[in-house]
């Protein structure tokens, strides 16, 4: 018996199973030419990225930022490359499991799937090559919103108010917000940080404006900050009124949601008159922030909110000065926590207090120290009322500290100088060296005297270093100084300080009677007409006075004991008849750039003077013979830049006729010249001056003005036994072809080869000829170098000088201290070293028509954890070639293009 089954179908089923079959078995099938296809494609694909990318980098070496769309595009293709490339590199292994031909396969399930998958895969590498077509690919970056300020890490104990001020400025409606408190709490600390959060945090403000305003009220200045933020800038518009000034910022920020940060307001601030359009119901996008020392002036400026910036809690407190004083200080006796903590309760939280005596008892190590500071805290205290009170004896206690009368008087003279000045260091040990603070010393003495004194002075918080060369006095710190000369000492001290004051007139000369120290530097003072009587007087410092044209003759008549004169950049004045008054009494006497074109013989008589200074007056060309000489007592003489720019033009009764000869025959007579600067005319003039091992001793800044001079090969191993030869400018040099050294005599003398340790400055101008500059590698110090119009100059450090003793170069660390590097106009330029350097200290770097020079002596190294400014123009950083591609991404925020 048999049964017999029988299936059915319909034709539209069969043929639909048919159709999934084929369909599946096509993947099988078609494996090989897929893979083939995926692998074509996919280098099409990359090399479409690959022109893409190239538009970016172009784009973004011109500031410019890639679209998002280009962005999202190049990620899909890097994620989308990783997979077919596996795919690719599996392929052969699949293939391998096919039979029949290529049309069937040992594991048809395995085989079908991978099929699928790479099916798929070559679909998307197709779609995103038709998607890779780009217009454009980056549009300009938009300007930071604000300027980067320079702090420290936020003080103990103003985090939460930088949180409650920064919530006022960006939720809610408060339009003008003022934050108050005494000085030296930590106001201007607070607002640089607001200032700074806005580069952290995005907000919906088109400009933050930084404004110092200080106790100077003065709107053209105000108006002068916001118009170089918002660009308004030019000489055009700097010579508008105020009122046309105002009518621009207010068309210029009405369009804007800006921010305007006012730091130290001293009285209110008309925004109306500057052109700030005030925040209000109708203008709710902006904000004006302010800091200030008295609540009044939150009044006056109508503020919305205000939030006193107060002294710290205990706890605060205590945490910054331990942070201060240091833990090695503060358990280096078991009574010194305890009476420690009594120092932090006297200082009243004030941070500036905190700071300044935290640091002046870091190295106090003896319960017995910090009991004596204790009485002395307690009694200054006691001893003045209202803001002397508060204020002026905590920061009084490190004056008071200071070990004597000497350091004490040096750092109260720092406040002749206006608030924020950056005064260099040398020119104020001078004043102190003509002032007799040093006594009998000599410049050499004195000069060490002055920079220990200077750095007690810093350490102590009384100054800041702005440089190596430059301190600047807190305002608070100096407001405090003026307070101690004009209400504690006032008997002795007598000063009269209006430095910076915006005076058009000077001060009445009748209340210059007693005065002992007066300062008018730094305002607009346009005569001095009247003739004081001044029998006290000992320092009168007139610099920065640029609109001063006249000065009375005999207006020193009366000053029999004025020692200090400084009247250095007031451009437009006459030296007046009658200065040969002060010729037994004066010591220093500063007529530094200034555009004077002779000194009158009646300077003859000033043969007290100790120290000199024509530094930089180029139009200077008759000095008369016998002049410097006259002044036997001559301890530093500065000549830099002296009568450069007419210097052959000297007649021959000038000392300055010949190049120089004759004005370093007169100075070989000057027994106690310690420190000299000087400007020749002539390499022969050098010789001459390398004759004398005396004045070798002197030289700190030399300034050689080749012109017509025919020395084609100039010894710069001559410069080695210049000492202390800290500046070195060469111009003109036409016919000079080399700075020759002899690096095998170096190694053989000297132990080690630095023969230029004390270099800190070069500058080489307008020597056509001169092809390289390779005598700097043994200038370990050299901190800035300008190199400008040189036309054959190929290399800045020529390595084929070294090929014989390349040994001599393994332990030379080029340029280690090099902070400014400035390259202009050396169209012959190709190479500034042969291999990367570190560039440990370097801020800046600017290129200008170098169009040969085409790779940078850097590498990923050179940018390890910091940054430097790179200048230059576009076409010229777009042609440079990078040593690696690393390299060029570390660099690449580095640049800021020159317009």
């Amino acid at each position: 018996m048999c049964s017999i089954f029988q299936i059915t179908c319909d034709g539209a089923f069969f043929n639909r199973c048919l159709d999934c079959f084929l369909g599946k078995a096509a993947y099988i099938r078609n494996l090989q030419d897929n893979l083939d296809a995926l692998e074509t494609e996919l280098g099409n694909l990359i090399a479409r990225k690959n022109d893409v990318m190239r538009r970016v980098v172009d784009a973004e070496r011109q500031q410019m930022r890639r679209l998002d769309g280009v962005q999202v595009w190049v990620s899909r293709v890097d994620s989308v490359k990783t997979e077919a490339d596996q795919f690719i590199r599996d392929g052969s292994r699949e293939i391998e499991k096919l039979c029949v031909g290529g049309y069937c396969s040992k594991n048809c399930m395995s085989s079908y799937k991978f099929g699928k998958k790479v099916a798929k895969k070559l679909r998307d590498v197709r779609t995103l090559i038709s998607e890779g077509v780009f217009e454009v690919v980056a549009d300009r970056a938009p300007e930071s919103v604000a300027d980067e300020r320079p702090t420290e890490r936020t003080v103990v104990g103003l985090q939460s108010q930088l949180e409650q001020v920064w919530r006022c400025l960006v939720e809610e409606s408060a339009g003008i917000i003022g934050l108050y408190g005494m000085g030296g709490v930590g106001k201007t600390t607070l607002l640089t940080h607001i200032n700074n959060k806005f580069l952290e945090s995005p907000t919906n403000f088109d400009c933050v404006i930084w404004v110092v305003v200080s106790k100077d009220l003065r709107l053209e200045k105000i108006q002068e900050d916001i118009g170089k933020k918002i660009g308004l800038v030019g000489d055009s518009w700097k010579s508008k009124s105020v009122e046309q000034k105002a009518v621009d910022i207010f068309r210029s920020l009405r369009e804007k949601r800006f921010v305007l940060l006012l730091d130290d307001i001293w009285e209110r601030v008309d925004l109306t008159k500057v052109g700030v359009p005030l925040p209000g119901p109708k203008n709710t996008t902006s904000k004006v922030v302010f800091t200030t020392r008295f609540i009044d002036v939150c009044g006056s400026m109508e503020v919305d909110r205000k939030f006193q910036v107060a002294c710290l809690s205990e706890k605060d407190a205590w945490e910054l000065f331990r942070e201060k004083v240091g833990e090695e200080t503060l358990q280096s006796d078991h009574d010194i926590d305890e009476l420690a903590q009594i120092v932090v309760k006297e200082c009243g939280g004030l941070p500036l207090a905190l700071i300044t005596i935290g640091r002046a008892m870091a190295y106090r190590k003896k319960a017995e120290q910090w009991r004596r500071a204790i009485e002395e805290l307690r009694r200054s205290a006691s001893e003045f009322a209202g803001l002397g009170k508060e204020v002026y004896p905590l920061l009084k206690f490190s004056y008071d500290s200071l070990q004597n009368d000497t350091v004490r008087s040096c750092f109260l003279y720092c406040c002749l100088y206006p608030e924020d000045f950056g005064i260099l260091k040398w020119d104020l040990i001078d004043c102190w060296f003509g002032d007799g603070f040093f006594g009998e010393s000599d410049r050499f003495g004195a000069e060490n005297q002055g920079y220990d004194i200077l750095d007690t002075l810093v350490r102590a918080c009384l100054l800041e270093e702005v440089e190596d060369d430059e301190v600047k006095m807190h305002d608070v710190i100096r407001d405090m100084a003026i307070w101690i000369t004009c209400e504690i000492e006032k008997e002795k001290r007598n000063f009269l300080v209006r430095a910076g004051a915006g005076l058009k007139e000077a001060p009445g000369v009748k209340g210059w009677e007693n005065v002992r120290r007066l300062s008018l530097m730094q305002n607009q003072i346009e005569t001095l007409s009247e003739v004081p009587t001044c029998p006290h007087l000992l320092t009168l410092f007139l610099d920065f006075n640029q609109e001063l044209e006249m000065i009375a003759d005999g207006f020193f008549q009366l000053m029999p004991s004025l020692k200090v004169l400084k009247m250095s950049n007031c451009w437009n004045l006459k030296l007046p008849v009658g200065m040969s008054e002060l010729g037994s009494s004066l010591k220093f006497l500063d007529i530094s750039e200034n555009t004077i074109t002779e000194l009158p013989e009646e300077l003859k008589k000033l043969v007290n003077l100790k120290c000199l200074n024509l530094r930089w007056t180029q139009h200077l060309n008759k000095i008369p013979r016998q002049l410097i000489s006259n002044s036997s007592r001559l301890g530093v003489l500065r000549m830099f830049a002296t009568g450069y720019g007419y210097f052959h033009e000297a007649p021959e009764d000038s000392v300055l006729f010949g190049g120089g000869e004759v004005l370093i025959q007169e100075l070989l007579g000057l027994k106690y010249l310690e420190v000299l600067e000087l400007t020749l005319g002539s390499y022969h003039a050098l010789q001459i001056l390398l004759s004398s091992n005396k004045l070798k001793s002197c030289i700190r800044s030399l300034f050689l003005r080749l012109v017509g001079d025919t020395a084609s090969i100039i010894d710069a191993t001559t410069f080695a036994d210049l000492n202390h030869l800290n500046e070195l400018w060469i111009d003109n040099g036409i016919e000079l072809e080399e700075l020759k050294i002899d690096y095998t005599e170096i190694v053989r003398k000297r132990r080690e080869p630095f023969v230029f340790r004390s270099l800190h400055h070069v500058i080489i101008r307008s020597c056509q000829k001169l092809k390289d500059s390779t005598f700097l590698v043994f200038a370990p110090n050299l901190k800035s170098l300008n190199l400008d119009g040189c036309d054959a100059m190929e290399e800045i450090i020529s390595f084929g000088k070294f090929a014989e003793t390349p040994e001599m170069m393994g332990h030379i660390s080029h340029f280690e201290n090099l902070q400014i590097l400035h390259l202009s106009q050396l169209p012959a330029l190709k190479s500034i070293y042969w291999k990367p350097l570190p560039f440990t200290h370097l801020k800046e770097m600017a290129v200008r028509g170098c169009d040969q020079l085409r790779k940078l002596p850097l590498d990923s190294n050179s940018a390890t954890e910091r940054k430097f400014v790179i200048r230059g123009y576009i076409l010229w950083w777009n042609r440079l070639q990078w040593e690696d591609e690393a390299t060029q991404i570390a660099f690449r925020s580095c640049f800021q293009p020159d317009s």
